[in-house]
């Protein structure tokens, strides 16, 4: 999984959070007092006749009515607290949206400050046409707008009955696309299917021919991190302190918070569930979530989720690790100042480890969805390119548009307009920990995002990506900025800046991937601590036996003998990590009595090479058959099995089924 991750400013002292808290909780208590009826937030944002809405304010114990947009007066609401109203939006609001009026029956009335937006519903397209086949079990996707209010998905049923599927079967990508799984007992043959909205509205799906299901498979929750702490020991564990501190971008001008991120995770933090991660540093430990201001505590004051007080809220991941599901739909009073205040975890005596959404995916069913680079461009020699010093050589332009050969690459048209028009990535090495990255024209004349915004560890580095192999990326998109694009078919895209070193160009998009059709590893020893077990020098260390046959406790581990009797006679897999450029594999008893292929015959680069296969991730395997050489089989289970030589270390022990 990626990680976004933020280099950390200044941390306020206990003593100042406290101070502030005082000072502005007391204010806000004078300003609650003043203020009576007001509406102070809603959610959600944007609605369609039939969605469930909170209001939060102040006042609204003697409340008779609500007027949304276009006049529409409902009556028929339920007053949670004088607080909280909950209320379903009604038929007839203007779609132009506007502010919404709650009433008492004295006729003192209080408006929104922010308008409420009111949601259509639009289908695009599908990813199936007219006339194409489909499975019980595969993908449909729908693409087009608003379509977070699409309520459920109708189909046919063997007995010619309508089959409706529900939302919550759905896999959502923002409000632009929705996945619906085909039911497996849908009727097979040829008809239209239908989508319908919460809103009352029907969008008639693509004729399909509707096959036999495909094969079994099954929805998934899976983490979607969005913030990992990348130094736990470093940051340390919360004391009623405020290091860890989260903003929307731009709105942390004291260089406060440990992350912030782009106003997309931002919103979707205020208006989903998400969860934090967090290591214990006792047995005994609060976690307040509040404001930066500790203005306005999530599910009100002394609800501090702890073992002994609202422990149901702990989930324990049995790691040693344990989270909590943060949902401020269930008390969305702390929204009001979110923006401005930023989100806090506070307490005492624990460590934030990381911030995550959970998203379901689609496993089994003959596939499933995965995220697929496509490279358009990579470094073919990165030593010899060099590192990037306020230097031009990661230059790129239009084919044609290169008079002076400045360019490290061109591109076809169609590449050089999905660069313009659409996301892409550039990965790269850090040659220094502190390093710059400039995105702009090769004359240096317009710098996308604005002057002075290089990407950097102290600066945005919230758009930095690490790939958890040494390499990182970022992510382009002109249409944040899309003044670059003016000059650029004239004066080419460069990647100046300093401290670092372009490896790639590529573009991701998110494909369809059948089954496996190969073997799987299914893995009987995997080495627990290659550093401590160490590489092999001649040594007895990797010594493996069959279970009641190591008197001595010599082997690293020994096997049950359905086990041991696979190992003696199919194929098995040895996965190893060289410690040099030369090194030596010999496959032979504990006692050495017998090598397996003879006397000589040990595995090496310059011996028996076609036996080392590469995983191209800096490891390598060979495969065991005794079935060749079978002389070892008579003495192995007294004498145990013995993987020495000298310069490796083995990682695992496998079969491929």
């Amino acid at each position: 999984m990626k990680k976004i991750f933020k280099y950390f400013g200044l941390i306020l002292s206990v003593a100042l959070a406290g101070a502030i808290s005082a000072c502005d909780l007391l204010e806000n208590e004078e300003q609650e007092a003043e203020v009576g009826l007001q509406i102070k937030v809603f959610s959600p944002e944007k609605v369609v006749a039939g969605v469930p809405m909170t209001i939060n304010g102040s006042g609204f114990k003697d409340v008779t009515e609500i007027v949304f947009p276009e006049a529409v007066s409902v009556t028929d609401f339920k007053i949670v607290t004088d607080n909280m109203i909950r209320v379903t939006a009604p038929k007839g609001i203007s779609t132009e949206g506007g502010k919404i009026t709650v009433r008492t029956a004295a006729g003192e009335e209080a408006q929104s400050k922010a308008d409420l937006k009111v949601g259509n519903t639009k289908v695009s397209g599908y990813s199936k046409q007219a006339g194409e086949e489909i499975s019980g079990g595969e993908l449909l996707t729908v693409y087009g707008e608003d379509l977070e209010f699409i309520s459920d998905a109708e189909f046919i049923d063997a007995d010619n009955n309508p089959l409706v599927i529900k939302d919550s079967g759905f896999y959502r990508k923002g409000t632009s696309t929705v996945i619906v799984i085909v039911p497996k007992n849908t009727l097979e043959g040829v008809y239209v299917g239908k989508l319908h909205t919460i809103d009352g509205k029907e969008f008639l799906l693509p004729e399909l021919s509707y096959k036999k299901p495909a094969e079994e498979g099954h929805w998934e929750l899976v983490p979607e991190v969005f913030w990992t702490n990348p130094d736990p020991d470093g940051m340390g564990a919360v004391s009623w302190s405020g290091q860890y501190r989260f903003g929307l971008d731009g709105t942390d001008g004291n260089n406060e918070c440990a992350a912030t991120f782009p106003e997309e995770i931002w919103n979707r933090i205020k208006t989903e569930k998400f969860y934090m991660e967090y290591a214990p540093a006792s047995d005994s430990y609060q976690i307040r979530v509040t404001t930066g201001w500790w203005s306005v505590q999530w599910l009100g004051a002394d609800n501090d989720i702890a073992p002994w007080n609202m422990a149901d809220r702990i989930i324990d991941n049995e790691d040693g690790t344990f989270h909590i599901e943060v949902d401020f739909a269930e008390d969305p009073a702390i929204l009001e100042s979110l923006d401005q205040q930023h989100l806090l975890f506070t307490g005492a005596g624990y460590t934030v480890l990381k911030l995550y959404f959970m998203k379901e995916e689609w496993v089994g069913g003959g596939g499933h969805l995965e995220i697929v680079r496509n490279s358009l461009w990579k470094n073919a020699d990165p030593d010899a390119s060099g590192s990037v010093s306020w230097s031009g050589q990661y230059r790129f332009g239009l084919e044609g548009h290169d008079g002076n050969n400045e360019c490290i690459a061109t591109f076809p048209e169609d590449v050089w307009n999905q660069l313009k028009s659409a996301p892409f990535y550039m990965a790269y090495r850090p040659d220094a920990e502190s390093y710059q990255i400039r995105v702009t024209t090769g004359w240096w004349s317009v710098q996308w995002l604005g002057a002075d915004n290089d990407i950097a560890p102290w600066n945005m580095a919230d758009r930095i990506i690490d790939n958890e192999d040494g390499t990182f990326s970022i992510k382009v998109d002109f249409a944040e900025d899309p003044a670059i694009l003016d000059n650029l078919d004239e004066q080419h895209l460069l990647f100046t800046g300093a401290g670092y070193t372009v490896l790639e160009l590529y573009t991701e998009e998110e494909v369809w991937v059948g089954p496996q059709t190969g073997p799987s590893e299914v893995v009987i020893w995997e080495n627990p601590d290659p550093a401590g077990l160490g590489s092999i020098s001649w040594s007895g260390t990797y010594r493996f036996g069959m279970d009641g046959m190591d008197g001595n406790n010599e082997c690293v581990t020994t096997f049950p003998e359905d086990v041991w009797n696979k190992i003696k006679s199919q194929k098995f897999y040895m996965a190893y990590q060289p410690d040099a450029e030369s090194y030596q594999i010999r496959v032979t008893t504990g006692w050495w009595s017998v090598q397996w292929l003879g006397a000589d015959n040990d595995i090496a680069p310059w011996n028996m090479a076609e036996r080392i296969i590469d995983n191209e991730d800096g490891t390598f395997y060979i495969e065991v058959d005794f079935a060749e050489d079978p002389a070892i089989l008579e003495s192995l289970d007294q004498q145990h099995l013995l993987f020495t030589g000298a310069g490796y270390t083995p990682l695992k022990l496998y079969f491929l089924e």
